[in-house]
């Protein structure tokens, strides 16, 4: 068995990639590799296995990387901002000659690792990135449509809604600030196109969506994820969009009006003789009324839900597959944390046999990864929390819709 580490392993990201690989044998070796030694070490302690180890690692120094996951077969990237640190990582991986996983989802430095293939395939390695759900699952499922369900495909539309995680930090939202204020590509009409959030370009790209579990009518904005760029090299198609939210919508309101009055800016103004920063203010305001929009609004237990929509043709005639995955109780490291784990055990079993650095869609197989989901999640109720799988609705050219037993064709 191959030994694997972990870098950010005690964010919640991370740690809930090494507690699901903990649980089968699919590694002997499982180590953190953290600043936070102290943390990474109540983890191992919680887990109770002497398979989990841990090491310090700063990853902003190339050297402490490299000393971190010397002897390891698989590099598991879980350290975010990705637009900070990706590339470090990466090239300090890719000249280690480690196969390697990620989950970044900032399409900005995307296009940067992408542009890493050359070396990555001169040093013989994989790199399997944006393994988480958006991207990530979202990736597979667009794959799985366009290969197994359609003859064609016309346009793949990713939706995803979420809101009400017990604790949300600085990153979070100065992730969301970055995410409004960047050039957000969509690939529309067959070309890749950018937007800005707040431009007339982004505006209209809004729309309201129907998601299960969540409630209908659920407004969404564009978002700069990596699938845009990622699926039209990889799939035939003349559409891909990403759009997205944060609940409630009073809280992401809030961000949004932040963000465009230029308060997410961390240049200092001086106020009545002493310097603010706008960003401290708004971070600080941002998290304090969090808490007291949630309890307004009673929103209650966390929960979200990603959607795929792939619409195209079937022997001539027009056919549209919805594929939602809705969670209650379940944070966003489970959702994005397992898939990343799955990304690395298909790698060590040899299932993903491509060279350079490669999305989802272009290094895995839909069918290897659905077949591996029911020995990483139990589905249906437990302890509180609900992920029941992937629902699927079959949309065809009269608008007639029939949900289809997900047994049929992806064995969960």
């Amino acid at each position: 068995m191959a030994s694997i580490t972990v870098l950010g392993g005690c964010g919640t990201v991370g740690s809930t990639a090494v507690k699901t690989l903990a649980q089968g044998d699919w590694f002997s070796e499982i180590i953190i590799g953290d600043i936070n030694i102290t943390r990474a070490k109540e983890i191992i302690d919680s887990i109770g296995s002497d398979r989990v180890t841990a090491k310090t690692v700063d990853v902003t120094d190339p050297q402490s990387i490299r000393d971190a996951i010397r002897g390891s077969e698989i590099v598991l990237n879980c350290t975010g901002p990705f637009y900070k640190y990706v590339k470090t990582i990466l090239g300090t991986v890719i000249d280690s000659g480690i196969d390697y996983v990620d989950i970044c989802d900032d399409v900005d430095v995307t296009m940067d690792i992408l542009d890493m293939d050359d070396s990555a395939k001169a040093s013989g390695i994989t790199a399997l990135i944006g393994m988480g759900s958006s991207p990530g699952t979202t990736n597979l499922l667009a794959k799985f449509a366009s290969d197994n369900l359609l003859d064609s495909t016309e346009s793949i539309d990713i939706y995803h809604a979420h809101g009400g995680e017990p604790v949300e930090g600085e990153g979070v939202i100065g992730h969301r600030f970055h995410c409004m204020s960047i050039d957000i590509p969509m690939f529309l009409d067959g070309e890749l196109k950018t937007v800005k959030f707040f431009d007339k370009e982004g505006i209209e790209l809004q729309e309201e969506v129907d998601f299960y579990k969540l409630g209908k009518g659920i407004r969404v904005y564009p978002y700069p994820h990596p699938e845009q760029v990622t699926i039209p090299r990889h799939i035939k198609t003349r559409r891909v969009t990403n759009k997205g939210t944060v609940l409630p919508a009073e809280y992401y309101d809030l961000i949004k009006d932040m963000c465009r009055l230029g308060l997410s800016s961390r240049e200092p103004i001086d106020v009545k003789g002493q310097e603010v920063i706008p960003y401290d203010f708004a971070i600080a305001y941002i998290l304090r009324q969090r808490e007291v929009i949630l309890e307004k609004t009673g929103f209650g237990l966390q929960k979200g839900c990603v959607k795929v929509v792939v619409k195209g043709k079937k022997d001539g005639k027009h056919q549209e597959y919805v594929f939602s995955i809705a969670s209650e109780g379940q944070a966003l490291g489970e959702g994005t944390g397992i898939p990343a784990a799955m990304g690395a055990i298909l790698l060590s079993q040899g299932k993903i046999k491509g060279k350079g650095v490669l999305p989802p869609e272009g290094a895995v197989d839909p069918m290897d990864f659905f077949s591996l989901l029911p020995e990483v999640v139990t589905l249906g109720e437990r302890d509180g929390k609900s992920f029941e799988g992937v629902l699927v609705e079959n949309i065809d050219e009269h608008g007639n819709v029939t949900i289809i037993d997900t047994s049929e064709f992806l064995g969960i």
